[in-house]
């Protein structure tokens, strides 16, 4: 049953204070300038109540964002991949100091856009969209299956656009440079894995996480498991690089699994200081070790390769992650199509 006081607001103005109270159900209240407004409201509360779907308007005014993802960081990270877990949790971490005392009733989009242009003030766009998609899917979580929430807000919020794809790729004497400075590196690994790298596009993450099961020098393969997309992928490996894989074998360890192990064998090895030292000493600047990806995906497409035939090397789900190699193939599908039209129309 639904009751309506009268009252006057601080401006002089009067309000109307809605109260609906059913049985089994937690006391509704709401304040409105009209009261027309408050009615609506009332019998909406109403209907949801008769409904059985009161419970969810309760769970989101008796939990606050806080409550979320402690949830979230408990029940759902340790299910994702390890290698997006840490930066999730220092986004999710973020959050949690700006909104973490909001109640889940009071997260609006127009207060989420307020966070979000507060983050593209000194973020770029990409690191935004992840801070704004990390809770984005606690939201839906909360939607979807512990029913806290009745509609996720960030779904009316747009997203800052993706820059484009940066292509950063050796030239010829960069890449001489880079691989005379690794085979000279405290790190006795560090070449065969620059090495890989450029051979078969992998990213550090999967090179570094490789079992010698995933390893199979007669066929010429190896088998990406940890992948980023989470699917496996199989990439043949030939040529030099396969000898200098052949090479590293003869000195494995037989105290782990790993292909590149820490000391202890029980962890994958971090390059990332040598990889530094590596890249000052080769004189290289403005070259990140992802951009070693870039260098395999660049000589694919500059060698014949098509989108497509990168595309299934480098594990992208899709083609427009490739396409910021148009332009190196464009000169494989003249050929294409020169030759095409020479077999229909002749000279």
């Amino acid at each position: 049953m639904a009751t309506f006081d009268r009252r006057i607001g601080q401006d002089g103005k009067p309000v109307y204070r809605v109260r609906v109270r059913r049985k089994g159900a937690p006391l509704q209240t709401a304040t409105f300038a009209k009261l027309s407004d408050a009615k609506r409201w009332a019998q909406m509360i109403e209907g949801a109540t008769l409904e059985g779907r009161h419970f969810k308007t309760t769970e989101a005014k008796r939990h606050t964002v806080s409550d979320l993802l402690e949830r979230y960081r408990n029940d759902v990270l340790p299910h994702k991949r390890a290698s997006t877990v840490y930066n999730q949790v220092y986004h999710l971490r973020w959050w949690e100091t700006q909104i973490g005392h909001y109640l889940l009733s009071d997260i609006t989009p127009a207060r989420i856009v307020e966070y979000r242009d507060q983050l593209a003030r000194t973020r770029e766009n990409s690191t935004v969209r992840r801070y704004l998609a990390v809770l984005s899917h606690a939201f839906s979580i909360a939607v979807q299956e512990w029913e806290w929430v009745t509609e996720n807000p960030f779904h009316k919020v747009s997203k800052p656009k993706e820059p484009r794809g940066r292509v950063r790729f050796l030239s010829e004497d960069e890449r001489q440079r880079l691989l005379d400075s690794c085979q000279v590196s405290r790190n006795s690994s560090l070449y065969t894995i620059v090495v890989l790298a450029l051979s078969t596009g992998a990213r550090r993450g999967e090179l570094l996480s490789l079992h010698w099961s995933d390893v199979n020098l007669k066929r010429g393969m190896l088998t990406f498991r940890k992948t980023k997309n989470g699917e496996t992928r199989a990439v043949p490996l030939t040529g030099y690089a396969l000898e200098v894989l052949a090479h590293h074998t003869k000195l494995r360890r037989l105290d782990t699994i790993l292909v590149f192990p820490e000391r202890t064998g029980t962890r994958p090895m971090s390059i990332r200081e040598a990889w530094k030292f590596a890249i000052q000493r080769a004189g290289i600047t403005n070259f990140r070790f992802h951009d070693l990806r870039h260098s395999a995906a660049s000589y694919l497409a500059m060698g014949g390769a098509s989108l497509a035939e990168i595309a299934e090397v480098l594990g992208h789900k899709t083609l427009q992650m490739t396409k910021r190699y148009t332009h190196l193939t464009e000169s494989h599908t003249r050929g294409v199509v020169e030759r095409m039209n020479q077999t229909i129309f002749g000279k």
